[in-house]
């Protein structure tokens, strides 16, 4: 097998499971966390570093923006032998009562993206696999940390969440939207692979707080950019239990 034209790894370069935030700058803010790490492959959207975290070897691989780059990625990865996938990333809150800075373990996602209706159809379900979240809910408990634990939403237009969609998704239940996890949690499934997701919550799109609105020069507001940290160590813990 040769060398994968996006993410340019081969078989052997990773380990077995990948943490996967979107944001390349958020690669290297997990390896801080890490004993030790070295980059593997940079190219376009995709920073690939290798880690070790206490006992565990593993991957961090970004992702971009979106279900066709997560797609892409979750693709290769498998290809050169990653079998678990856990996104770390942030959400825009559904429900009133959920804060900035919370966060939020996906139990499946609703597919309002369009990557996945290329694969199979609309009505099959995108669930995490049930090892990879119970181990994030379990670290969470272990650690008394608080997680929300429920359905998101995944859609891949991001300036057309218009009010009646978010309303819709509200009176549906759903926790939160992001961009991602419904492509990932249908690959890893259709390829036997496990698949989650831990997202920490940047606005309410409920209350009308979009990220980016709170800290002038800054994406994140400062109670997200802490418990992204807090995200990211409850995500390093769970790949020693995977």
């Amino acid at each position: 097998m040769g060398t994968q034209p996006h993410l340019l790894v081969g078989e052997g370069d990773l380990t077995d499971i990948a943490l996967l935030p979107g944001d390349p700058g958020r690669v290297d803010r997990i390896a801080t966390q890490c004993d030790d790490s070295e980059v593997v492959a940079e190219n376009r959207e995709y920073k690939l570093v290798n880690a070790r975290y206490g006992d565990r070897e593993l991957t961090i691989c970004s992702t971009g923006i979106g279900a066709p780059s997560a797609s892409i990625a979750a693709e290769e990865l498998a290809a050169v032998g990653v079998e678990t996938f856990v996104r770390v990333g942030t959400c825009g809150a559904l429900q009133a009562d959920i804060d900035i800075g919370d966060m939020v373990v996906a139990t499946g996602a609703a597919k309002d993206e369009g990557t996945t209706r290329r694969y199979e159809s609309p009505t099959v379900p995108a669930v995490a696999d049930y090892e990879v979240l119970s181990a994030l809910v379990e670290v969470a408990r272990d650690r008394d940390e608080s997680v929300r634990v429920g359905p998101v939403a995944t859609d891949d237009a991001y300036y057309a969440e218009t009010e009646e969609y978010v309303r819709a998704w509200e009176e549906a239940g759903l926790l939160a939207v992001e961009m991602e996890a419904a492509a990932l949690f249908s690959l890893a499934r259709r390829k036997g692979l496990r698949a989650g997701a831990i997202c920490t919550v940047d606005g309410n799109l409920v209350r009308g707080t979009q990220k980016g609105e709170s800290d002038e020069d800054e994406e994140l507001p400062e109670k997200a950019r802490n418990n992204v940290e807090r995200a990211i160590t409850l995500s390093l813990e769970a790949t020693r239990r995977l």
